[in-house]
């Protein structure tokens, strides 16, 4: 019962002691119970990987030492600043060798792991693969440390999503995209972590714990690639594999001050990812980089997009990656947004998109304003109906075995009512928070298999009225904002609605990246004291309590292109790093 009290105090305090009667009246459990293991066992099975972890990381401290004391002469520091393209030329020429990267860059690793609890594992099998390395030499990637999010298939190694249910069952082979990796000549060597489930932004699970933000302790990273954003933001990987279903590549990208990028869906290979959801088609998860500037993005697109990935994997169109767009100087026509109408943007959003889209002006481009169709409509019948059609009884029988997380329990408390009841909050929340009312609507799920074709006719019309309204406006991209800055723990699984800057694009299936383009400054943090929200409901006064303390943190913009418009999207984050360099300088 405290569950479901928690969790309507959060939705209307006014309504919460109704509901709460009424909870009580029909005996609802809203506590997972420990089905399929006991708590022995899932405690076993938890230490079984915290011991796998331990031992990699203290194999791998000392090769470190090891390698250290034989090679003294290594300038790690000097290796460390380097960017990804500078380190590839290096690498290439050979005036410097991929052991002493690949040593630079794991003791970096190790160390900013213990401040920051950013991995899972180290990939002792990438010491092997050193020896090797010299074959692909030719690879664009030849020589780089490359961080994997946790759920990439690495052979012998685990994929467990951060639910106990998944321990014990390493994979067989690499997923695509690490084969692709290892043939272009980078070298996989950390697994990071995610949060529990996946669906969820703070980088937190019972398994491995939490994620802390390496900008600020007591900030989350974000999710679900917060180990990814965290090891990047820190400097201990130039270059990181996340996915994306709702913005779990770009969330962390804007809490850790990295940039990310979320690809069209399909346009690289996601056999051997695992998911929570797979089936689900509404939403379709995205692979995709993460790392410290644009260029560093685009070089590891153009490394995945060859002909061994288009043979690994059919059903990625064989599609390489257009130089030429990337590189292009056209002058385009983007649409731009200081607020989606549904989430008010903190101050800091707001204003990052102003100062970019007047460097954009000042460059020649044209920006007209643009405005999402139905907004909250389309969020909670169609993401949300999207992501959760079954009522979330996937999602339910995963966490089956696994203790609930804290940063996931608020999320998960409406996911355990009965449907009916559900039902019947949504409309007793009617007159005091629509948002709410309509997103518990959602989450009681399609209902039916013909309901299910008629949720993804809908999906594919909103799609298809979209492109249209951009044809409309004549609008070659976007520029939005992206939520931010980094939370205070524990905000995220109150706050799904605070997503909806990101979850909208991966309904659409455009790509779209986030480029740190500012900081939060004194007077952001002064404007947010009048934030008032745009429902003024519960959330909207959760959401200035997650963001508030966050002076000095980074803030991101967003930019979105159609689908299959990849290279210039990335164009257009280019041209917006480059721009606000030069206005630093």
């Amino acid at each position: 019962m405290e569950g479901v009290q928690r969790y309507l105090e959060n939705v209307e305090p006014r309504t919460a002691a109704l509901f709460t009667s009424a909870a009580c009246m029909i005996g609802t459990v809203v506590v997972l119970l420990q089905k399929g293991y006991t708590q022995r066992e899932a405690k076993a099975k938890i230490q079984k990987a915290h011991n796998r972890r331990t031992d990699s990381l203290q194999r791998a401290e000392h090769a470190v030492l090891q390698y250290n004391k034989s090679h003294p002469e290594t300038d790690s520091a000097l290796i460390l600043t380097l960017s990804l393209s500078e380190l590839t030329k290096k690498l290439q020429e050979g005036s410097l060798n991929p052991e002493e990267v690949f040593y630079s860059y794991m003791e970096k690793t190790l160390d900013l792991n213990k401040d920051l609890n950013c991995c899972t594992g180290i990939l002792l099998e990438s010491f092997d693969q050193m020896k090797t390395l010299d074959s692909n030499r030719k690879g664009l990637l030849y020589g780089v440390p490359v961080s994997i999010k946790e759920n990439y298939g690495y052979k012998n190694s685990e994929s467990s999503c951060g639910v106990v249910i998944n321990l014990d069952h390493p994979a067989k082979k690499d997923s695509v995209l690490v084969e692709v990796l290892k043939k272009q000549g980078a070298i996989p060597f950390v697994k990071t972590n995610i949060p529990q489930a996946l669906l969820n932004y703070e980088c937190s699970n019972p398994i491995f714990g939490q994620t802390l933000n390496p900008h600020n302790p007591l900030k989350t990273s974000g999710g679900s690639s917060g180990g990814e954003g965290a090891l990047i933001g820190g400097g201990g990987s130039l270059l990181g594999m996340g996915s994306d279903i709702g913005g779990s590549i770009r969330l962390p990208a804007s809490f850790c001050g990295i940039c990310g990028f979320k690809p069209t869906p399909g346009r690289l290979s996601t056999q051997g990812l695992s998911s929570i959801y797979r089936g689900q088609k509404s939403m379709p998860s995205c692979a995709g980089p993460m790392a410290r500037d644009v260029d560093s993005l685009a070089l590891c697109m153009q490394a995945l997009l060859c002909d061994h990935m288009f043979s690994l994997d059919p059903t990625v169109p064989p599609v390489p990656f257009n130089v030429q767009i990337y590189q292009s100087s056209k002058r385009l026509r983007i649409g731009y947004q200081e607020s989606d109408g549904y989430t008010q943007p903190s101050p800091s959003m707001a204003r990052s998109v102003r100062e970019v889209k007047a460097l954009l002006e000042a460059a020649g481009h044209t920006l007209v304003p643009y405005r999402h169709l139905n907004l909250e409509y389309v969020l909670a019948e169609l993401v949300v109906k999207g992501i959760l059609a079954d009522g979330a009884t996937t999602l339910l029988q995963k966490l089956e075995g696994s203790p609930v997380d804290p940063s996931l329990r608020a999320q998960i408390v409406p996911y355990t009512l009965p449907i009916w009841l559900k039902k019947t909050l949504s409309f007793l929340l009617k007159p005091f928070s629509t948002r709410a009312s309509v997103v518990l609507g959602g989450l009681c799920g399609v209902g039916s298999i013909q309901d299910l074709w008629k949720q993804h006719a809908a999906v594919e019309d909103y799609i298809q009225e979209t492109i249209a309204e951009w044809r409309k406006c004549n609008i070659d991209a976007l520029l939005c904002p992206v939520t931010g800055p980094a939370y205070n723990h524990l905000f995220c699984g109150k706050l799904t609605s605070a997503v909806s800057y990101t979850l909208i694009f991966n309904l659409l299936q455009f790509p779209a990246g986030v480029v740190p383009v500012s900081t939060v400054t004194a007077e952001d943090e002064e404007e947010l004291k009048h934030y008032k929200g745009v429902y003024q409901d519960q959330w909207d006064k959760l959401f200035k309590q997650a963001v508030c303390g966050g002076e000095g943190l980074p803030v991101g913009v967003q930019c979105v292109t159609l689908p299959w418009q990849d290279e210039l999207c990335l164009r257009l984050m280019k041209e917006v790093e480059q721009l606000v360099k030069q206005s630093k300088a």
